[in-house]
């Protein structure tokens, strides 16, 4: 099998690619490495494994390492529905056109198939919790969540048009070792500058689902492994979900920080796009053959734990 993973570099990307290699799989790896690491690469580079392809997918000259591929898993990205309410072009680049010109890379080297990074900000403030992948209407309130329900809408254009095969994965939080921003990074940075006190962004209300990595990208492999339409759709998530104060208190007791004073910014969103309430139904994936095997409590006290020691590590 030979894999090209864009986005190797980051967060899920390159936990993808240790899981490839593991599976024996020729992979290449397309990062600009503006928001990845060759760190995160770095004992497959080392041996050999695999290929790292420096290039952002907005220029040319990476279109020709896609001959030959089985697959490409697309996860380059901008990923931060927060920042997308200040600066909207570059999720609208960095997403959109990014995911065209994957497409064409594709329809012009007769790559077949192609899994997609989606995110549960598609369904905006869902009426149906926990929410199918059929809901109806999608209304995302993020430019980010807007972002990638274009991409998927190019993506099964592309599937019809041009004999492609394709997964979307709509992501609940995934959360881990490796991870550069969401709230449980952003509250390890605040225990350290000061571990008596926590500002928390909203009301600390926001309920949502979390996931470990590592489940993450097991539920992707197994979803490319046992799904077969023209385009599939999964939502990818764990079965509860976990509020904002409670991940505060989880990252507390892990630092060893006692008697934390917590001060909130008010209102139900942390910021502008934020969905105060998130939860996805998984039967579909339940169905195919998959199931989570922790809940969003332990997911993230595994991920603490993990971001903590891979601190220590340096």
């Amino acid at each position: 099998m030979f894999d090209i993973v864009t986005g190797g570099a980051g967060f899920i990307g390159s936990h993808l690619v240790d899981t490839l290699v593991a599976r024996n799989s020729r992979v290449t790896v397309i990062d600009s490495l503006g928001a990845g690491s060759k760190k995160n690469l770095a004992r497959h580079l080392d041996k050999g494994t695999v290929t790292l392809v420096v290039a952002d997918l907005l220029d040319d000259g990476w279109q020709d390492t896609v001959v030959g591929a089985d697959r490409i898993w697309h996860l380059a990205a901008d990923p931060d529905v927060r920042q997308s309410a200040l600066s909207p072009r570059g999720p609208v680049t960095n997403n959109i056109t990014a995911t065209f010109r994957v497409l064409e890379a594709m329809r012009l080297h007769h790559v077949p198939e192609l899994a997609f990074t989606s995110t549960s900000t598609v369904y905006g403030e869902a009426g149906v919790l926990p929410t199918p992948e059929e809901y109806t209407p999608l209304e995302p309130i993020s430019v980010y969540g807007a972002t990638k329900l274009a991409c998927e809408a190019l993506i099964c254009a592309y599937c019809h048009s041009f004999s492609m095969r394709s997964w979307i994965f709509r992501f609940a939080n995934i959360i881990g070792a490796r991870s550069g921003h969401g709230v449980i990074p952003d509250f390890i940075k605040k225990l350290e500058y000061n571990p008596r006190k926590m500002e928390i962004l909203g009301d600390g209300n926001q309920k949502k689902s979390y996931l470990g990595i590592q489940e993450c990208v097991d539920a992707m492999l197994f979803a490319t492994g046992h799904a077969h339409a023209a385009v599939n759709t999964f939502n990818i998530g764990s079965e509860d979900w976990i509020d904002v104060k409670e991940i505060a208190g989880i990252v507390a007791k892990e630092m060893g920080c006692s008697g934390v004073r917590y001060s909130f910014t008010g209102g139900e969103r942390g910021w502008v796009g934020d969905v105060p309430k998130m939860q996805l139904s998984i039967a579909r994936m339940k169905a195919l053959g998959w199931r989570p095997r922790h809940g969003s409590e332990e997911s993230v006290r595994i991920a603490v734990a993990a971001m903590l020691a891979e601190q220590k590590q340096g």
